[in-house]
């Protein structure tokens, strides 16, 4: 007897995002922009910021599992691993998926942080996946939860404007009907570390009294060059995925990409031959935040998405890390 092949299926998806907002006017009111200036070249109207003392990614990423968990109707001691994506931990250590397990209740699960910038999330599910299609594991959460905010300069008009802060997450089961994560396209580049980066904080430039005050603890970006590797690589891949597959924009009923910036996801759309009308954005509510991206996008039209829909989720982010991914909706 042949046994069926497993996959990793999505089954739940769960979200969270902070009050507060942060707007194109207030904005304007701390650096030289415009509301205008900002939307034309981003597509961000406002961005939600986590405010209070004591708060961290972990405080998103807890909620958002708890929704999910609720969602699907499991106890949180059913998760058997927690994969946390993250560039701002709550610390170094212990991992957030650690702190995040404890904050739900999670106590039989074992888990990691995975960072790969904005491109976690996705490196996360095809982790995740190959957990699960191990056949050891059967409920695998993948959590992107990033507090943006901890590490941007407020006083810094070319990087703020873009950050915002949620969390949100997915569930994956085993699935022997096709449904699931059917492909991956992952790629890295270490070269890019020069061009969007935070300095300080790590082995190389441990935090001092200097890198405080050369505010190196705060996201740098060289924003050109990012800007133009970001359209060939997101485009690029999700192009290749869907040729790799033998696949056209006509097959595809959402582009779920990364939100960081509305020309790059037009460039993606395109070289996809996808409508606009197929592409999931909410960037203009929420701007980038970073791993937290795409499963938000999933978490907000999970309504939209149908048993059987083709999907791809695209992202790039800083390493440079990028790639796309192609699921089938199991539910």
């Amino acid at each position: 007897m042949t046994t069926k092949k497993i996959t990793a299926a999505i089954t739940a998806v769960g979200g969270f995002v902070p009050e507060d907002k942060l707007t194109n006017a207030d904005l304007e009111k701390m650096v030289e922009t415009t509301d205008e200036w900002i939307k034309t070249r981003t597509g961000i109207s406002e961005r939600r910021i986590l405010k209070g003392e004591g708060k961290a990614s972990s405080d998103m990423g807890a909620p958002a599992v708890i929704d999910l968990c609720h969602r699907r109707g499991i106890d949180p001691l059913e998760i058997d691993c927690l994969i946390c994506c993250t560039v701002t931990p709550d610390m170094l250590f212990p991992a957030t998926a650690n702190i995040i397990c404890d904050k739900v209740g999670a106590k039989n699960a074992w888990g990691f942080d995975l960072e790969a910038a904005c491109s976690g999330f996705l490196f996360g599910v095809t982790t995740g996946a190959a957990l699960i299609e191990s056949g050891r594991y059967k409920k695998v959460v993948i959590v992107g939860t990033d507090k943006m905010s901890a590490i941007t300069d407020y006083s810094d008009r070319t990087t703020c404007i873009l950050f915002g802060d949620a969390a949100a997450c997915i569930l994956l089961e085993p699935n022997t009907e096709g449904y699931g994560i059917l492909d991956s396209l992952l790629k890295s580049d270490g070269s890019g570390r020069d061009y969007l980066y935070m300095r300080a904080g790590g082995s190389l430039k441990p935090p001092s009294m200097e890198t405080l005050a050369a505010k190196e603890h705060f996201i740098y970006q060289d924003g050109q060059p990012v800007f133009k590797f970001a359209v060939k690589g997101m485009a690029d891949v999700s192009a290749e995925l869907l040729e790799r597959n033998n696949l056209t924009g006509d097959d595809i009923a959402w582009l779920v990409p990364h939100q960081a910036n509305k020309r790059i996801i037009d460039a993606t759309a395109n070289r996809m031959g996808l409508s606009q009308d197929k592409v999931m954005l909410n960037i203009q509510r929420y701007g980038n935040t970073t791993a937290a991206t795409i499963p938000l996008c999933l978490w907000e039209w999970k309504h939209e998405l149908n048993k059987g829909d083709l999907i791809v989720l695209a992202a790039f982010g800083g390493g440079f890390t990028w790639g796309a991914t192609l699921v089938k909706w199991a539910y």
